[in-house]
């Protein structure tokens, strides 16, 4: 036993660190229950044993730290968020420490009754205590498997309200694959350590979840074949005859109706099953109905219309026309889709009343484009579910679903299942973008099934021979490379290639030729900030006009990956320090910097307590309300007292907190994307970079989702052979799905 002063920190990692006492003595541990600047200056008693340090010499390595002061005065003080010196010591001198510990425990309500404490701040000292409770009782159970504090921190927070959690860990560690962000693996190798043998039926029945789930969310397939998930499993497990073990588990799980089995031996799990074979039967059966038709001579209404259609749209208004109830549109960019939705709901608006049509789409740029284009109220899926939770079906005769392409079986079948039986349905999309992110493909099988009716259009309506997007994009969507060196109003390549790459590959050394790699990808990222400097004066005259979604929606860099130079994480840095640059406020979490003012994007669907954009601004409750992951925001307020941050979503029109703890795991910086986060979105200026470096994501899909989400301006900078090989792969994957089993 050691009892000394903590005089001061040498080195800190996590929750490990060293340190020297006021009596010279060095010391060596971890310490979880809070950040290890609070014990600075602590008297503390220490368990453990001398050992040699090969840097810090002579240390003692403790198992166990205590601090010497009321405990629970330096609990109150240093970790709980919402007291003060004062306020902890007048609480103590009031209700003495048990019955302190019981009120916090049990009768938080009771603390009102001091001065000083008000319902916002009681709400932070419950959710702070509850947590600390956690973390303390969790953190002495899991403290001899080596768990780090990260690790213990997620189980703590997410498990602050569960009873008796300790048990329920040890009773069936697998239960943390339920927290968000601890995958099968981190509880797996927790459960080793804990004793959980290699062939436990939890082991292999979280695993099959884990495999299951991975296949089909992670790469989009919504069933896979027996014998691939039994590989899978053989693989993640490490073993190689256990599939009578993997049989067994799986009779069970189809018994209790949690994965569905299918003929051609394939599996699914019973949400995305049921899903799909909802979408499979509805669509068949709207396409049976018959909406009686809405005027007697189409081309007598469509005359009088000043928008004029080619044969393609004038067949898709037609097919409405003559009495189908649900129609799939389908077009490239620039083939007119919007102009054709516009005649249809124009159409229908002869027989139902414009409040009873409405337009949706996954963002709230896309719904805000399609409301703007049609003039029909418009909204997101999203608010839409929200707004008629409690109603069976939406109040409306006429849905129009715009983007398409982008929305995955669940959400597909949450929205269609909302729309009244006899409702007609009008589903728009592009089926040259890319799929949706999560499972499902649902435009794309249901075109290659002709569930139902379908019009597809091809024609391309040219603005003008110096606006070239959607002739590239549509070129690149052929598998053509297209005329890209052209001089254009809406289009520019800056070549920024490699000269005599082959040659030089042939003679320079591995090392050599990825420092001549680095070297022209440093060059890229140069050329994109001349183009940043040029436009900033135009995205600051936004922001300081208050036009945050004509800012957000100004100026955007995509690129293929996260990683490397010229991947989003870099490039986010880069331009951070150009877009904002003298931030008066900012956090530091998991290596990022959040600025006020910053351009954030929200990377996970959950629920946040959060308001409308009026809400906020009178002082009114939150709520509890769905945030979708890719939704692109301002960072507009950071409260350092209370370690909260707020951003404004402007496409959604809703304000959200943050806990500086989720900044890491729920924002991210948005002045560059992924193509895959910005799907449905719209920029007046994009700015792509292009190199091998990505060369494994390029391909006609990716480039034409990027290419299209400009509005005014897209500029290519990099290798033009990077570009010409990306303009004739393919995407070639396809996706296993229950509706093409089906």
């Amino acid at each position: 036993t050691l009892i000394g002063q903590i005089d001061k920190i040498l080195f800190e990692e996590e929750a490990f660190f060293i340190a020297v006492l006021k009596s010279g003595e060095k010391i060596s541990g971890s310490y979880y229950e809070s950040d290890i600047s609070h014990i600075k200056g602590s008297a503390v008693t220490l368990k453990g044993h001398w050992e040699e340090h090969k840097k810090y010499g002579r240390t003692f390595k403790f198992e166990h730290i205590k601090v010497n002061q009321n405990e629970l005065f330096f609990f109150l003080n240093k970790i709980i968020k919402g007291f003060t010196k004062k306020l902890s010591a007048e609480l103590i001198e009031h209700f003495g420490n048990e019955k302190l510990i019981e009120i916090l425990d049990n009768d938080i309500e009771k603390l009102l009754e001091f001065s000083g404490i008000k319902e916002k701040r009681l709400k932070k000292i419950q959710t702070s205590w509850k947590k600390f409770r956690s973390m303390r009782e969790i953190g002495e159970f899991l403290s001899p498997y080596d768990v780090s504090p990260i690790f213990l921190t997620t189980i703590a927070t997410a498990m602050r309200d569960v009873e008796e959690p300790c048990a329920k860990i040890k009773n069936n560690p697998y239960i943390l694959t339920s927290i968000n962000s601890v995958g099968f693996k981190r509880a797996d190798e927790l459960a080793l350590k804990m004793g959980v043998k290699k062939d436990d039926d939890n082991r292999i029945s979280s695993a099959m979840d884990f495999v299951l789930l991975n296949y089909c969310e992670q790469q989009g397939n919504s069933c896979v074949a027996k014998e691939i998930l039994f590989r899978e499993l053989n693989e993640l497990l490490m073993f190689s005859d256990k599939n009578h073990l993997y049989e067994a588990i799986l009779i069970e799980r189809v018994a209790e109706q949690s994965i569905v089995l299918m003929k051609n031996n394939r599996v699914s799990p019973a949400r995305l099953y049921d899903a799909e074979k909802f979408l499979y039967d509805e669509f068949k059966r709207r396409a049976k109905l018959d909406n009686g038709g809405f005027v007697k001579d189409l081309d007598e209404f469509l005359k009088d219309k000043e928008l004029k259609l080619g044969e393609g749209q004038k067949g898709a208004v037609s097919c409405i026309n003559n009495g189908a109830s649900i129609l799939f549109l389908v077009g490239y960019a620039g083939t007119g889709k919007s102009t054709t939705s516009k005649t249809i709901l124009d159409l229908l608006n002869t027989k139902y009343d414009k409040k009873e049509i409405i337009t949706c789409a996954l963002s709230g740029i896309a719904s805000q484009r399609i409301a703007d284009t049609t003039g029909y109220e418009s909204a997101t899926i999203q608010s839409l579910l929200v707004k008629f939770e409690d109603r069976d079906y939406f109040p409306y005769s006429v849905v129009l679903i715009d983007e398409a392409s982008m929305i995955n079986s669940s959400l597909f079948a949450r929205l269609v299942s909302k729309i009244s039986k006899n409702a007609i349905l009008i589903i728009v999309g592009d089926d040259a973008q890319l799929p949706p992110i999560g499972a499902g493909n649902v435009l794309s099988d249901v075109l290659k099934l002709e569930l139902a009716p379908i019009v597809k259009l091809t024609k391309i309506y040219r603005q003008s021979e110096d606006k070239a997007i959607t002739v590239i994009a549509n070129d690149i969507r052929l598998g053509v490379v297209p005329e890209y060196k052209k001089s254009y109003e809406d289009f520019e390549f800056i070549d920024i290639s490699m000269q005599n790459y082959y040659a030089l590959k042939n003679q320079l050394s591995q090392k050599e030729l990825q420092d001549f790699r680095e070297e022209n990808s440093a060059q890229i990222v140069a050329e994109i900030a001349h183009k940043v400097i040029e436009s900033i004066p135009k995205a600051r005259y936004r922001l300081n006009n208050k036009q945050i979604k004509e800012y957000l929606n100004y100026f955007q860099v995509i690129t293929p990956m996260k990683g490397g130079t010229l991947g989003s994480n870099n490039l986010n840095i880069v331009l951070q320090e150009y877009f904002n640059p003298n931030p008066k406020k900012c956090v530091k979490k998991g290596g990022v910097e959040f600025r006020l003012m910053d351009k954030v994007v929200h990377t996970k669907n959950e629920n946040m307590t959060s308001w409308s954009g009026d809400g906020y601004k009178n002082g009114e409750d939150s709520a509890q309300r769905r945030i979708f992951n890719g939704m692109s925001g301002l960072l507009f307020k950071i409260e350092e007292e209370d370690e909260q941050v707020f951003v404004f979503y402007p496409n959604e029109d809703v304000v959200v907190l943050y806990e500086y703890e989720e900044l890491k795991s729920h924002l991210m910086l948005s002045y560059a994307l992924t193509v895959h986060k910005v799907q449905g979105m719209e920029y007046d200026i994009v700015v792509i970079p292009m190199t091998f470096s990505h060369y494994i994501m390029h391909n006609t899909k990716l480039m034409y989702t990027a290419v299209t989400r400009a509005k005014h301006k897209c500029i290519l900078i990099g290798e033009s052979g990077a570009f010409e090989s990306a303009c004739k792969k393919f995407e070639i994957t396809a996706r296993d799905t229950v509706l093409l089993e089906l």
